[in-house]
């Protein structure tokens, strides 16, 4: 195991390397340059002025040598100069990745929760009533658009709040505002961002567990159905321990490979659930950074979300030796 672990390693570091390589090359020649903000502007910019930002942004060296300086800067903990002087880009990254990572993190969790549930649950009781309703639920939220789907979430608990009177849905920010709240304990500033989290977590949740319940009900069905399961069952085995010790392992190999691969889809939906939710993440930087042209911001965004995913695929590598031992011993 210890072998595998280090050879993995070694693969994602290379695969990260390689990434930040292809980001930089698509952000920098797709970008129009640090200064396409100021242009037409009144009053006009001074070339003095734009020269500068080219300087200070490195737009007036070659592609090579930028690239090797912005590695330089990763090296250091920091991930280039911004056109916003003053705060440096691990200063604005740093709190709203923790705000996308628990928003991100919640909704796996929960997607995963239902799709593995209603995926075995189906699978069991093939063509019953739970397994065409489940399936029918399935399609639908897989029809639906992230963002339709958490404007609609968002709609119905505002619509809740104002017919019982009540605040009992939080619906913008990702917190209650620390001035909002004076005299606010630990457990409370908890409790208020958990509150915060409800709406935006099912959202993402919703459109994501669909695809996974179908594949947890197909690799079920296809691992039921394997010689090795009837020979447990013809020597007497109970069908719940067939099930979880001998199925289910199996089963979850493939739902593994999917929830790895879906991960950076899932982030990228964060950008707008978190815009519909007036949460201020990940999502929000990656709009401003655009907006303003900042390269390195968003080569920012793109490096911490190459990260997520392929930490989440060596997760996944290591956990097919613990769900199938011959892998690990192979």
């Amino acid at each position: 195991m210890f072998a595998i672990i280090v050879r993995r390693l070694m693969q994602s570091t290379l695969v990260m390397l390689g990434s930040t390589m292809v980001v930089f090359l698509l952000i920098t020649l797709g970008s129009p340059g640090p200064t396409a903000t100021f242009l037409g502007t009144r009053p006009a910019p001074t070339p003095e002025f734009l020269a500068g930002i080219n300087h200070r942004m490195r737009w007036d060296e070659s592609i090579p040598l930028r690239y090797w300086h912005w590695l330089g800067d990763l090296a250091h903990g920091g991930f280039g100069p911004t056109v916003r002087p003053g705060r440096t880009i691990g200063a604005i990254l740093e709190p709203r990745m923790w705000v996308t990572l628990r928003l991100v993190l919640a909704a796996v969790v929960l997607a995963l929760l239902l799709g593995v549930f209603t995926g075995i649950v189906g699978a069991v009781r093939q063509y019953s009533i739970f397994d065409y309703s489940s399936t029918f639920v399935g399609f639908l939220f897989l029809a639906m658009p992230s963002f339709w789907l958490a404007e609609i979430v968002k709609e119905l608990a505002i619509a809740y709040n104002r017919a019982t009177g009540t605040h009992f849905f939080e619906t913008i920010q990702e917190a209650t505002p620390p001035a909002l709240m004076p005299g606010a304990t630990a457990w409370d500033q908890f409790v208020d961002a958990a509150g915060h989290m409800v709406l935006p977590t099912v959202s993402l949740a919703l459109v994501t567990y669909a695809s996974w319940s179908r594949y947890t009900r197909a690799s079920v069905l296809e691992t039921m159905n394997a010689d090795y399961i009837r020979l447990a069952r013809a020597k007497g085995l109970r069908w719940r321990r067939v099930l979880v010790r001998h199925a289910l392992r199996n089963a979850l190999i493939p739902l593994t490979t999917v929830t790895a691969l879906d991960i950076g889809a899932l982030f990228g939906g964060t950008v707008i659930t978190e815009h519909v939710f007036q949460w201020h993440g990940m999502g929000e930087m990656l709009i401003d950074s655009i907006n303003n042209v900042d390269v390195y911001a968003t080569l920012a965004w793109l490096l911490v979300a190459g990260l997520i995913v392929i930490i989440f695929n060596l997760v996944a590598d290591l956990l097919y030796g613990v769900l199938d031992p011959r892998i690990r011993h192979a």
